[in-house]
């Protein structure tokens, strides 16, 4: 009996386990990505990169409470379709809010503002919850080893802080990369909304990625437009 126990663990561990781990580390990449630049366009609402960098940290260690919390009610909450109508609604309500709001100085959309690291700490931790719908029914899907699921939701939250920070200064240098991270947040949103409707009508995951795939290729199409130091300094040099 404990041979065979021990070449059931031997079997899993060695060869199944890495396998789906690697899988599920894969989806929680790939799946990120609109993730990220919508966490990090929230981050940037408080306007101080000290700020940025600590709602991104502090916010993603409440999202990963939740993110586990999820994984261990997951059999529970896939039957309750009003979680992911409600995961809808505050996604589509994030990109409502994005489109109908500009800057004065520039004309461009932007994400929520705060006043404080406590106001932006929830909306990020709410809003990778709202993606987590999706992606740990992915995970669900391709394992049911919770603990190996467990395994990729922790890597893919360190995962998710790397490539925030990394947009958080994209943002800055491609001008339609944040619009482009809301589009994608929609797509979330509406895939969450026909989920809801009717199973059948969502669309196969690598339609998806296909398209996330094509609309941030879309935004890191165009830089934004800076002038050179010396261009500043001559226009703010003062007439003799």
């Amino acid at each position: 009996m404990l041979d065979q126990i021990f070449d059931y663990l031997n079997f899993h561990f060695s060869i199944e386990a890495p396998i789906v781990l690697l899988i599920l580390v894969f989806l929680e990449a790939v799946l990120s990505a609109d993730n990220a630049i919508a966490l990090a366009a929230i981050a940037q609402g408080l306007e101080d990169k000290e700020l940025e960098r600590q709602a991104l940290n502090f916010g993603l260690v409440v999202a990963y409470v939740l993110r586990i919390t999820l994984i261990l009610t997951a059999t529970w909450v896939q039957k309750l379709w009003q979680f992911e109508l409600l995961g809808a609604a505050y996604l589509l309500w994030l990109v409502f809010q994005h489109f109908t709001s500009e800057e004065a100085k520039d004309d461009r959309h932007h994400g929520p503002r705060f006043n404080s690291l406590w106001q932006a700490i929830p909306v990020i931790a709410f809003t990778d919850l709202a993606f987590s719908l999706d992606s740990v029914t992915t995970a669900i899907a391709v394992s049911q080893e919770t603990w190996l699921v467990l395994t990729g939701a922790t890597v893919g939250i360190i995962t998710l802080r790397f490539m925030a920070g990394l947009f958080i200064r994209w943002l800055d240098e491609f001008e339609n990369l944040e619009d482009a991270g809301y589009v994608t947040v929609a797509l979330v949103g509406l895939r969450l909304l026909l989920k809801v409707v009717n199973d059948n009508l969502v669309p196969p995951e690598w339609v998806m990625v296909t398209a996330i795939a094509l609309i941030l290729a879309w935004g890191f199409s165009k830089r934004t437009l800076t002038e050179s130091p010396q261009v500043e300094a001559e226009k703010t040099e003062v007439p003799k």
